[in-house]
C-alpha cells in the first residue's frame, strides 16, 4: 500500500465517486470486465521475448493489491502517470501461475474528483486517532521512572509521531500501508499487556519500550511520502542501525531534560532488544536474542507479522472455488481456507 499524495484533499471532505461503484481488489475474480480507479506503483516499461514493450504496473486499494500488464505499451502510455498517482484502468482479470492479474487495455491518470479516498485507507483517519491515543496511553502506563522520561520525550516529538504514526511497518509484507507500523506496534503491547502476568520474571516496562523502538528505524529506512520505497540511508545502513541511532538521540534528550544520567544497562538492555528482534542472523539480526524481554520481543513480533501476512493471503486468494490458496512460493506451501471460504 501507499502514503496518499492528497490526504489533505479527503480530510477537507473535496473528494467525490467518480465511477460506478468499485469492486475491491480482495473480491475480484478471474475474467472479471474492470473500469475503475486503482492506486499505482512500482511501474515499468519492460520489453517481451519479442522486443516489444509492455508495462508492468501494481495497482492497489485498502483491500490489496494486483500486478497489471498493458501489452504493446508506448512511452507516453508509460510517462502518462507516475508511480502514487491514482490511475483508472480498463480491463479484464485472468489467473496466471496461480495468482490473479489484470491484462489492461488502457491506463489514464484519474482527475481528483474521480476518487473517493475510503477506497483507498486501510485505516481510517478515526482508527489511526485511536490506535495513536492508544499507543500514549499504554506507553503512559509505563512505571520505572527512567523509562517513564524517555517514553515522553518520543510522545512530546511532534515531528517524530507524526512520522511514526503514517509509516507502513514494510514495503510488500506485513502491515504495509499507512499507519501500519502504528497497527502493529500497538497490536504487540496489547499482547504484551495480556501476557505480562503470566511471566513474572519478564520486565513489563523493558518489554513495553521495547516494542515502541524495535521497529522505529523504519521511518527512515522507507520513504513514504508519495510511494513506498527505501531510502538510500535505508538500502545502505537499515532500520536495525537506524533505530539505534534513533534510540541515541532520545537517551541523550532523556538525560538533558532531567538532568540525571540514563542507566547503561538500561539503554544497553533496550539496544539490545533493537538489533536482536528478527531473532536469527539469517533474517538480518546482528545478535541473537539474549535477554528475557528479547526473547519475548522476537517472538511476539514474529507471531503478529505472520498472523497478518498468512490472513491477507487467506482473504486475497484468488482461488475462490477452493478451499485452498494457491501454492505459496515463499512460504513453501499452501494455505487450508476451510470450506466457509470455498464456493
Amino acid at each position: 500500500m501507499l502514503v496518499f499524495r492528497h490526504a489533505a484533499a479527503f480530510r477537507r471532505g473535496h473528494w467525490k465517486v467518480g465511477f460506478m461503484p468499485r469492486r475491491s481488489i480482495n473480491q475480484l475474480g478471474s475474467q472479471e470486465p474492470i473500469s475503475q480507479i486503482f492506486l499505482a506503483a512500482h511501474k515499468q516499461l519492460r520489453p517481451n521475448k519479442n522486443g516489444n514493450l509492455y508495462l508492468q504496473v501494481d495497482l492497489t486499494d485498502r483491500s490489496g493489491s494486483i500486478a497489471a500488464r498493458l501489452w504493446n505499451a508506448s512511452e507516453s502510455e508509460f510517462r502518462n502517470f507516475e508511480d502514487g498517482d491514482f490511475v483508472h484502468v480498463e480491463g479484464t482479470t485472468q489467473i496466471y501461475q496461480g495468482g490473479l492479474q489484470l491484462i489492461a487495455t488502457s491506463i489514464s491518470k484519474a482527475r481528483e474528483d474521480e476518487v473517493d479516498m475510503a477506497d483507498f485507507m486501510p485505516l481510517s483517519p478515526v482508527e489511526l486517532d485511536r490506535l495513536a491515543s492508544r499507543l500514549a496511553e499504554l506507553l503512559r502506563g509505563v512505571r520505572d521512572p527512567q523509562l517513564r522520561n524517555l517514553v515522553e520525550c518520543f510522545l512530546s516529538d511532534d515531528d517524530f509521531m507524526a512520522q511514526f504514526t503514517k509509516a507502513p511497518a514494510g514495503i510488500k509484507n506485513h502491515h504495509a500501508y499507512p499507519g501500519g507500523l502504528l497497527e502493529h506496534v500497538v497490536n504487540l503491547m496489547e499482547v504484551v499487556r495480556l501476557i505480562a502476568p503470566r511471566y513474572p520474571a519478564v520486565d513489563t516496562d523493558l518489554l513495553l519500550v521495547g516494542v515502541l523502538v524495535h521497529d522505529m528505524g523504519k521511518i527512515a529506512e522507507l520513504s513514504f511520502e508519495k510511494s513506498f520505497a527505501y531510502t538510500d540511508e535505508g538500502q545502505l545502513i537499515g532500520h536495525v542501525v537506524q533505530g539505534v541511532g534513533l534510540l541515541d538521540q532520545k537517551l541523550r534528550q532523556t538525560e538533558a531534560l532531567s538532568g540525571e544520567e540514563f542507566p547503561a544497562e538500561l539503554a544497553l538492555r533496550l539496544k539490545h532488544m533493537i538489533v536482536s528482534h528478527h531473532g536469527q542472523y539469517e533474517y538480518g539480526s546482528p545478535k541473537l536474542p539474549m535477554t528475557l524481554e528479547a526473547v519475548a520481543l522476537h517472538l511476539l513480533d514474529n507471531l503478529d507479522a505472520k498472523l497478518h501476512s498468512f490472513e491477507q493471503l487467506i482473504r486475497d486468494d484468488s482461488s475462490a472455488e477452493s478451499a485452498w490458496t494457491a501454492y505459496q512460493p515463499s512460504l513453501t506451501r499452501k494455505l487450508f481456507k476451510g470450506a466457509k471460504h470455498s464456493g
